[in-house]
């Protein structure tokens, strides 16, 4: 299949799953004249994804990739909050008021990181080829697009949904596992950060620190994170919109199965894969989970 072909297939089935899963998790959910907020949130969170595509194609940079990414976050994350307000006369519960902030600092954090970091580089390798082809570049910031609205899925739907739920024990079991998982995160990228501005430490690879148990410590604190949203939605979900508990289980997939481990585990294995020291270290060290 001519590869433009089937990046713009790519693209109209990535808009289909978000759309599905949209339509089943704003069963019960808010609405705004009888159109679910869900929606809203999904359209407004493509839309941005693709008027950011445009200079950045007619330009070829990548440069503001990652960041629109967590500014789309930021834009549907506060669209469900404004109707779960005002649909409750300007107030709403503790739990919704507690995942926007979650998911708010997590976006802020992440998406200055990885801005910041792509600027000290001046290019993502991974877009040289991409950004010169129409097609391949629109699916890129498509899946953006999907990868945004569905790990933000359960916390949107908890969101938006009509039901309220008191803070209980899966409210403190949810916040208690998305700290540990942001302060793993952020720690693993800081201490990375600092090992890779040594100088002594160019073209070597991390086994200090929290890399010394993860081969991807970042990866792990990301997954149990969003497992901590999830686990705080919980008790105001009920019926299609469970289908948003995937949330967790989705990021869990792409980072361990398609854009994340896989690529950085090719690309150690070419860069170290014949040296001893990183042969022992991938050998002693997992994955993913510490021992």
């Amino acid at each position: 299949m001519n590869p433009g072909f089937s990046a713009y297939v790519t693209s109209i089935i990535a808009v289909c799953i978000a759309s599905l899963a949209a339509l089943a998790c704003s069963q019960g959910g808010l609405q705004s004249g009888g159109f679910p907020v869900l929606f809203i949130c999904l359209g407004i969170g493509f839309l941005l994804q693709w008027l950011i595509f445009i200079p950045s194609f007619i330009w070829e940079t990548e440069h503001f990739f990652d960041l629109t990414g967590s500014i789309t976050v930021l834009a549907i994350t506060s669209i469900a909050f404004y109707y779960k307000s005002h649909q409750f006369s300007g107030s709403t519960d503790t739990r919704s008021i507690m995942l926007v902030v979650l998911v708010f600092a997590w976006a802020m954090r992440l998406g200055g990181f990885l801005f910041m970091r792509i600027h000290r580089a001046g290019e993502d390798k991974r877009f040289r080829k991409l950004k010169k082809s129409f097609p391949l570049f629109l699916r890129t910031w498509t899946l953006q697009g999907l990868w945004v609205f569905i790990t933000c899925l359960a916390a949107l739907t908890a969101v938006t949904s009509t039901k309220i739920s008191e803070v209980d024990v899966t409210f403190y079991l949810g916040l208690v596992l998305w700290i540990c998982g942001f302060i793993i995160e952020v720690m693993a990228d800081l201490q990375k950060s600092r090992f890779r501005a040594e100088k002594k430490n160019k073209g070597n690879f991390i086994q200090s620190g929290l890399w010394a148990l993860s081969r991807h410590p970042n990866y792990l604190g990301e997954i149990i994170l969003w497992l901590g949203i999830a686990i705080m939605a919980l008790p105001v979900l009920w019926s299609w919109q469970y289908v948003s508990l995937l949330s967790p289980l989705f990021v869990y997939l792409l980072l361990t199965k398609v854009s994340g481990i896989p690529i950085l585990e090719a690309q150690a294995e070419k860069n170290w894969g014949k040296q001893k020291d990183y042969q022992i270290y991938k050998k002693n060290t997992p994955l993913l989970f510490p021992n």
